[in-house]
């Protein structure tokens, strides 16, 4: 990818460092203290993004929860969505992603640090598994973000269906649900080009359990689903 490679050539004289670095803590990723690791996922996402010519501009920072335990439900673009979150969010979190982008060089470094989890959508029990797993690190007070569409739209700022599925582990932890509305994502990674971006990041209102304890998966799905797709919507009229 071009904006791959100029976001290297940019950082040129870190990239080694930064390397080592990634490499070092992906594997005692136990060992490092959560803030310790995320700071540098941070620095280097910064100037990889610098480099890249990207902009994040980021709306709602302050309805990211001050207490730990909460969920992040984006719409899904493309491969620079974390990236892009992982910028404008400065509460460490956990991923949980779809298995074919485990082995992708440095998102794999990445997500080892954030101790990301993998899905395999064609192997119900494994899925039954991990969905387990969030839900109890949830309880004991760790972040995760899911993409309830399960794929990136590559529809551009069109939102796909959200799956009622992916809600599972919020509701099984009775935990804050934060819907995050992405724009313009997809031009980072998924497009050839170089051209300059902004990437919008807009953290919307915090949905408490208490708001959906008595909503079907299904009726979660579509809030969250109907809160980005408005907020999209709004953002697109007035740019």
């Amino acid at each position: 990818m071009k904006r791959i490679l100029l976001m290297v050539l940019y950082n040129l004289p870190f990239v080694p460092w930064w390397w080592y670095q990634l490499c070092s803590y992906a594997r005692r990723t136990d060992e490092i203290p959560e803030d310790k690791k995320y700071a540098l996922l941070k620095k280097i996402t910064v100037h990889a993004n610098k480099g890249g010519r990207v902009k994040i501009a980021v709306y709602g920072k302050e309805h990211i929860p001050s207490e730990k335990g909460f969920m992040f439900f984006p719409n899904h673009q493309g491969l620079f969505d974390v990236l892009s979150i992982i910028e404008a969010c400065d509460v460490p979190f956990s991923v949980v992603a779809k298995v074919e982008v485990k082995d992708i060089p440095f998102l794999k470094q990445v997500f080892a640090i954030l101790k990301a989890k993998f899905m395999d959508r064609d192997d119900v029990r494994q899925s039954l598994k991990i969905i387990q797993s969030v839900t109890e690190e949830v309880k004991e007070g760790r972040n995760y973000l899911i993409f309830p569409e399960g794929t990136r739209s590559k529809k551009g700022n069109e939102v796909g269906e959200f799956k009622g599925g992916s809600f599972k582990s919020a509701i099984n932890a009775k935990c804050t649900i934060v819907p995050v509305a992405m724009l313009n994502s997809y031009q980072a990674f998924d497009t050839n080009s170089i051209h300059p971006v902004t990437v919008q990041v807009h953290f919307l209102e915090p949905i408490p359990y208490e708001q959906y304890q008595n909503m079907k998966s299904r009726e979660i799905a579509e809030l969250v689903r109907g809160r980005i797709v408005e907020t999209i919507a709004d953002s697109l009229k007035s740019n």
